[in-house]
């Protein structure tokens, strides 16, 4: 039987965990997950002390997708009533930045809907990056779809030129699992757009989607997956069931419990020790009143919504964040009760 007091140690020794093991950890009983906690905060701790990076997330083109991801609000054929519209001017974009600032962040998300950005598109979070890097003290990340052949690595090599410092593209699911939420796009294109976006310099971000009826031995191979891939960043989203969905999600994620949840973001950590790890969408719905012994393994939350879905008040993640004991990376300083800690709250 795995030893899980020796755990820590092995990992940060530069073991890497076998998948057998790794499998183990995942199917751990409830009671058992405590232990496995402890030994993802050391190794959490290790790089990141109690440091905390915080994100926001801007949705600046929403809802006008070709693409038929099942699990997605914006996806075509998906009977949700959001939000459409184009690409936010730049100004607007800077608008939106500054408020982030204010609350807290150190990175701010410029996402688009769509299959991937035109060179317009390309153009306009070029000029926004431009003008965030001059005004705000920000990283910029951006997620604008895929980025494939010759020109998907120019759009690459011109968003780096405009300052931007990371593009997020997931792998959301296991490969042989991915024709199961997806047609029109496949795994294989989404490994090349993060590869474009690797050498065209920028930080690479790219997670995955837990619940949409993956088994636990493709989730143990997405984590190790990426870190071949040594992605810097790793959002680990909880499905979360939208009605109008083509996948919904109510029959995928019932098995889901806190206990759960946790393992998960604690095999990722394992498996991944020096990646920013993020605790990110779907957090409050299935991890419920255990929300913050996430952030004793993950070392990263977005503030506020998740594009086209609401999260927790940003007054209430920065409570949780000082609760902890712990404190915003790079920014010890800030302290819940600030004006500024209400302005995502209050969005």
């Amino acid at each position: 039987m795995l030893n899980i007091d020796s755990l820590a140690g092995r990992v940060l020794g530069g073991e890497i965990l076998s998948r057998a093991e790794a499998l183990e950890l995942l199917n751990l009983p409830d009671t058992e997950t405590l232990r496995l906690l402890d030994a993802a905060w050391r190794v959490r701790r290790e790089a990141y002390g109690d440091s905390v990076k915080v994100n926001v997330l801007l949705n600046a083109k929403s809802g006008i997708c070709a693409e038929d991801c099942h699990y997605c609000s914006q996806a075509k054929g998906a009977d949700t009533d959001i939000p459409r519209y184009r690409v936010l001017h730049p100004r607007e974009m800077l608008a939106e930045a500054k408020k982030a600032q204010e609350a807290g962040a150190q990175r701010y998300c410029i996402v688009l809907a769509g299959r991937g950005g035109t060179w317009n598109e390309v153009e306009q979070v070029g000029e926004a990056t431009r003008l965030i890097k001059a005004e705000t003290n920000l990283e910029v990340c951006a997620c604008m779809g895929l980025l494939l052949g010759e020109e998907g690595q120019k759009k690459a090599d011109a968003l780096r030129l405009a300052g931007v410092d990371a593009y997020n593209h997931n792998l959301n699911t296991h490969e042989d699992h991915y024709d199961q939420i997806c047609s029109t796009h496949t795994y294989a294109d989404r490994v090349e757009t993060l590869t474009h976006a690797a050498q065209a310099g920028m930080s690479t971000c790219s997670g995955v989607i837990i619940g949409m009826g993956e088994s636990a031995e493709q989730i143990v191979e997405l984590a190790l997956t990426l870190r071949e891939r040594q992605a810097d960043s790793i959002p680990v989203n909880f499905l979360i069931p939208i009605d109008g969905t083509s996948l919904g999600g109510q029959q995928t994620t019932a098995h889901f419990t806190p206990w759960y949840c946790l393992r998960v973001l604690s095999v990722f950590r394992l498996l991944n020790p020096h990646a920013e790890l993020r605790a990110s969408a779907g957090r409050e719905i299935h991890l419920r009143s255990l929300q913050p012994l996430a952030l004793l393994v993950a070392n990263s939350i977005f503030l506020g919504s998740y594009l086209t879905e609401d999260g927790q008040a940003a007054s209430a993640d920065w409570q949780m964040i000082q609760d902890l004991g712990m404190h915003a990376a790079e920014s010890s300083a800030y302290q819940v009760g600030q004006d500024e800690a209400a302005v995502l709250a209050s969005d």
